[in-house]
């Protein structure tokens, strides 16, 4: 009786806060832990382009791939779909900008006045040319589902800045989610407190966190008490795991009290300057929904958030070219490129570039071979990644793909460089930062990984 007393009360009181507490399980913060060693950076804002931008339609041109247009390869390299065409050359236009003559597309205008800060990875590889598994590798990874994401990973090392707001946010598109969903942030055989938080850009960034209306502040606190008490006198008679649980769920109606005051003041964006917004594409339907995205970024970072991820691209429309990849890649570079350039000025004009670490990415890139005549297949072989900010060297591109973007053919950075430079940056050696599950220690870069000292400032 009383298990199921405790269960109706659970889904009864609060005003909203118990069933914020069953439905997302605990994203109770840990007070603030030491690094490893000094820090560069303190937050993360992880731009994950969903489906895989193009290299060498983007920020890696290949004039050889140009020149070569229509020629078919003696040795094509194995596909996803079906067999592959002749060599497609980029659609798009490249200049070169910046005292570091980078080659840009005209797909990224905006972006292209920045390329001087910008710090390429030009030779990444991954494991699986299939989205689902390949974007687990990228977040947790390892390619297959039940292990900690990056984010959680980070949380769980350096706790939370803020213990009013999660450490771990994430934000996907504003179509839909990205494949795999939640696994993508989740956390995995770690505490459940470290997953992903997932915020939406509107007056209500946290499903159920709103109090009902017939609820006042006091009587909630005094609702929050009498469970805290409850689940005090039933914490006696638990197991040492079942009483861990719960300990983090009573912590996590705190927390979630707590989120309602504050919460909604962060993505509350009124109160930036029209010039603020402009910047971030606010002024536009197309770029808007991303842009606001990207401002909400800023303002957690500002409240010591440190690991934020924002998809572009989700499960109804993506980067995935298979098809028309002009028409994908304006579509999708049309609504990112504006609101990327303006984090970016916003993060240096505050000052705070120099401790948040903005990366931009996907899962793999695409072949050079044309698929259905205008697109492009998945290429685990040889894609690049960009960083900016965050103690690492402005300018620099390590790292390259063959005459046609196919295959990494120096500098190669595999997942487990990504995450162990990304931990690095973030003082967490990537070696130390381990955690006992099923009588081994784990960790986020497994049994390889080494940091790429090359981009560090």
């Amino acid at each position: 009786m009383m298990t199921a007393t405790r269960r109706t009360f659970l889904k009864q009181a609060g005003g909203g806060l118990g069933m914020l507490g069953l439905a997302d399980l605990l994203h109770l913060q840990a007070q603030e832990k030491k690094p490893h060693h000094t820090p560069k950076a303190k937050s993360i804002i992880w731009l994950y382009m969903y489906g895989a931008p193009s290299g060498m339609d983007t920020f890696d041109y290949k004039p050889e791939l140009q020149k070569r247009d229509g020629e078919r390869l003696p040795n094509p390299p194995e596909v996803l779909f079906g067999n592959p065409g002749p060599l497609m050359k980029s659609p798009f236009q490249f200049k070169q900008y910046g005292q570091t003559g980078r080659w840009v597309s005209e797909l990224f205008p905006h972006l292209a006045q920045q390329v001087d800060q910008l710090t390429f990875l030009k030779g990444c590889t991954a494991d699986s040319n299939n989205h689902a598994p390949a974007c687990l590798q990228m977040n947790t990874g390892i390619t297959r589902v039940g292990h900690p994401s990056a984010g959680a990973w980070v949380t769980y090392g350096l706790g939370s800045a803020n213990q009013n707001l999660p450490g771990y946010i994430v934000m996907y598109d504003h179509r839909s989610v990205p494949v795999a969903g939640p696994p993508n942030w989740g956390s995995g055989f770690l505490p459940a407190r470290y997953q992903g938080v997932t915020f939406r850009p509107s007056d209500t960034p946290l499903l159920y966190s709103q109090r009902l209306p017939e609820v006042s502040e006091n009587r909630q606190r005094a609702q929050l008490d009498l469970l805290r008490d409850l689940n005090q006198h039933h914490l006696q008679s638990q197991s040492a795991e079942s009483a861990a649980e719960l300990e983090a769920r009573i912590a996590s109606y705190e927390l979630a009290f707590r989120m309602q005051m504050e919460a909604p003041q962060v993505v509350d964006l009124s109160k930036e300057t029209a010039a603020t917004r402009e910047l971030y594409g606010m002024d536009s339907d197309k770029t808007k929904p991303f842009g606001s995205q990207l401002l909400i970024a800023r303002r957690l970072v500002e409240q010591g958030v440190r690991f934020i991820q924002i998809y572009s691209g989700g499960t109804r429309l993506n980067w995935d070219a298979h098809q028309d990849l002009e028409k994908n890649h304006r579509q999708l570079c049309e609504e990112t490129d504006k609101p990327i350039a303006g984090l970016l000025t916003d993060l240096r004009k505050r000052g705070l570039l120099e401790s948040t670490l903005v990366i931009w990415g996907a899962e793999f890139g695409r072949m050079p071979m044309s698929q259905d005549g205008n697109g492009r297949d998945h290429n685990p072989h040889g894609f690049l990644t960009w960083m900016c900010g965050g103690g690492t060297r402005p300018g620099v591109s390590h790292g390259e793909t063959d005459d046609f973007g196919h295959r990494a053919i120096a500098g190669k950075t595999t997942v487990p460089d990504f995450h162990a430079t990304l931990l690095h940056l973030l003082g967490l050696d990537h070696l130390r930062l381990t955690y006992r599950h099923q009588g081994r220690d784990m960790r986020l870069t497994d049994v390889s990984g080494k940091v790429i000292r090359e981009v560090l400032a």
